[in-house]
C-alpha cells in the first residue's frame, strides 16, 4: 500500500491527540481549546541578492499560550508549509508539558534551501526574517523564544539574537530572545548535542524498567545492543556516538540520503561522520558495506532503530517489514499514524518523539534561565563545593595516616571528588533528571491503565492533562 493514502503529518498529530483525549475526562470545549493552533503568522519579505529582489515565505505558528513564553525551533527547508509548522508547534506544546519546561508550543519555518546561498546572503535573509517576526513580538524573551531546527544552527541563532538586540537596545534580557546560540553569544554548554544526549538518557531510563523491556522482548542493558540510525545529522550523530562510546551499543547500520552503511560487527560513527563532512554522503565509505537502497537497512535485523531525520520515514509501505523490537523517535513524526497501528499490533515498542527528542528544548530552557539570570551555572557554588570536599579529603587523609598502611583511598578518588560541578556537568545532570522523571510519568500511565496500550498514548495523556490543568488555573 502506498504512503500516499495516509493522513498528513498534521492529521497524524491530531489523530494521536484524539486517541489520547478519548481516554480522558476533559470538560466540554477544553479538548478543542487544547487541540487547535492559536495563531499562525505568514510573512512574505523581499531581500536584494545578486542584483535582484528575491521574495521569501516564512511562518511562525503559536499553538498554545497556556504558559508563556512559547517555545519552538525555526527550520529552513523547501518543504516548509503551514500545516507542517502547525503540527510541529502542537508537538512542542505537548513536549514542553511532558518534560515540565514552562513554555507553550510554537514553531517557525522559512521556505528556503540554505545550501543555495552564500553565508553573507543567508545572514541578510535571516536578519530580515527575524526583523519581520520581532516587530510583531513573535521573537521576544517573554513571549516567543525560537531555537535551531532542521537547516539552522548556532550561526543563525546568533544573527537572530543580534537583530533583536539592535531593535531593542534597552532590553537587558535581549539574549534570552532565542536559544541554541554559540557560547560567546550567550549560549550554554551542552546545547549542540542536547537532543542526542537526551536520546541516550531516554534509552538508559527505558533499560532501567524490566516490565518495559519485557514488552519489547529485550533484556540486559544497552551494552552490546545492535542499533540502526537513520540520519547522521546533529541528533543522529550525537546519539550514535554517545551510545557506542559510553554505553557499549553496537551501531550496525547508518542510513543517509545517498544510501546506507551496514556492518554486523559495528561501524565507527566518528569515522563515518568525518567522511560525510568531507564527501557530503556515505557513498564510497570503505569500512562498511554500502547499499544505494537505504530503506532496506531500515528493515534490517537490530535491537534498536533510531529514525533521526524527517517525518514519515516509517509508513504504511514499510511498517510490516520493520524488524526492530524497539524504536526511539529522534526525529519529529518519523512514524506515521497508520504505521504506528501496524507496529503496535506486532508488539513493537515505540518511545515517542514528544519525549525522546525533548533534550533540545530542555537544555534550551536551561539556556533561557541562564540568560535571564545573567550568570553562568556553577559560578557561585563550584569553588565552595570544592572547599567543602577538601575538608572531607583532608580528614580522610589524616585518618589514613593515623591507621597506617592498612587503609588508603583509590588513586583517582581524590581528583574526582575534589572537582566541583561546572556548567556542562550541571546541564547534563539537569537533562538526565528531566528525562528520567518524564519517562517515569509516561511509564506509570502505560502500566497502570489497561486502556492505554502504548507509550505514545501515555505521553499524550500526561501532556494533555498538564496543559488542561494550566488552562483551568487561568479560569478556563
Amino acid at each position: 500500500m502506498s504512503p500516499i493514502a495516509e493522513p498528513s503529518f498534521r492529521e497524524s498529530v491530531d489523530l494521536m491527540f484524539n486517541r489520547a483525549a478519548a481516554l480522558m475526562d476533559l470538560p466540554p470545549g477544553l479538548e478543542e481549546k487544547i487541540r487547535v493552533c492559536n495563531a499562525t503568522y505568514t510573512v512574505r519579505f523581499g531581500v536584494r541578492l545578486r542584483g535582484h529582489i528575491h521574495t521569501f515565505v516564512g511562518y511562525r505558528s503559536v499553538h498554545s499560550e497556556h504558559m508563556e513564553p512559547v517555545k519552538g525551533g525555526i527550520r529552513y527547508s523547501l518543504a516548509v508549509n503551514q500545516d507542517e509548522v502547525e503540527a510541529l508547534a502542537a508537538l512542542m506544546t505537548y513536549k514542553c508539558a511532558l518534560v515540565e519546561a514552562p513554555f507553550g508550543g510554537s514553531k517557525g519555518g522559512l521556505c528556503i534551501d540554505p545550501r543555495q546561498y552564500e553565508e553573507y546572503e543567508l545572514e541578510q535573509i535571516t536578519r530580515r526574517f527575524a526583523y519581520e517576526l520581532a516587530k510583531r513580538d513573535l521573537i521576544n524573551p517573554s513571549q516567543n523564544v525560537p531555537a535551531p531546527d532542521m537547516g539552522t544552527g548556532e550561526r543563525e541563532m546568533a544573527w537572530i539574537a543580534d537583530q533583536y538586540a539592535r531593535m531593542n537596545t534597552t532590553d537587558i534580557n535581549a539574549r534570552a530572545c532565542v536559544t541554541g546560540k554559540p557560547l560567546n553569544a550567550g549560549g550554554i554548554q551542552g546545547r549542540v548535542e542536547a537532543t542526542g544526549r537526551g536520546i541516550q538518557y531516554a534509552l538508559r531510563e527505558f533499560f532501567r524498567h524490566p516490565k518495559d523491556m519485557a514488552k519489547a522482548k529485550l533484556s540486559g542493558s544497552l551494552d552490546g545492543k545492535r542499533v540502526i540510525v537513520q540520519g547522521l545529522g546533529n541528533v543522529g550523530y550525537h546519539a550514535a556516538k554517545f551510545l557506542s562510546h559510553e554505553d557499549g551499543a553496537r551501531i550496525v547500520g547508518i542510513i543517509e540520503w545517498d544510501g546506507a552503511l551496514y556492518d554486523p560487527e559495528g561501524i565507527d560513527v566518528e569515522a563515518v561522520h568525518h567522511w560525510i563532512v568531507r564527501h557530503g554522503g556515505v557513498t564510497g565509505y570503505p569500512d562498511a558495506t554500502h547499499t544505494a537502497e537505504g530503506g532496506a537497512v531500515l528493515e534490517a535485523e537490530c535491537d534498536i532503530l533510531i529514525p533521526a531525520a524527517l517525518e514519515g520515514v516509517i509508513n504504511l509501505a514499510n511498517a510490516d517489514r520493520i524488524k526492530a523490537p524497539l524504536i526511539i523517535e529522534a526525529a519529529n513524526g518519523p512514524v506515521t499514524a497508520g504505521a504506528d497501528e501496524i507496529l503496535q499490533k506486532k508488539g513493537t515498542v515505540i518511545i515517542p518523539d514528544m519525549y525522546a527528542n525533548a533534550g533540545g528544548v530542555t537544555v534550551s530552557y536551561f539556556e533561557w534561565v541562564k540568560n535571564l539570570s545573567h550568570i553562568r551555572f556553577g559560578r557561585m557554588q563550584r569553588r565552595q563545593e570544592e572547599a567543602r570536599h577538601e575538608l572531607i579529603i583532608s580528614e580522610l587523609e589524616r585518618l589514613a595516616r593515623h591507621m597506617g598502611d592498612g587503609w588508603s583511598m583509590s588513586p583517582d578518588f581524590k581528583a574526582k571528588y575534589l572537582k566541583g560541578a561546572d556548567e556542562l556537568e550541571l546541564v547534563r545532570s539537569g537533562l538526565d533528571d528531566t528525562m528520567r522523571f518524564a519517562y517515569q510519568s509516561m511509564s506509570e500511565v502505560w502500566h497502570d491503565r489497561p486502556d492505554v496500550e502504548d507509550l505514545r498514548t501515555a505521553a499524550y495523556i500526561v501532556a494533555i492533562d498538564r496543559v488542561a490543568k494550566s488552562y483551568r488555573a487561568k479560569g478556563l
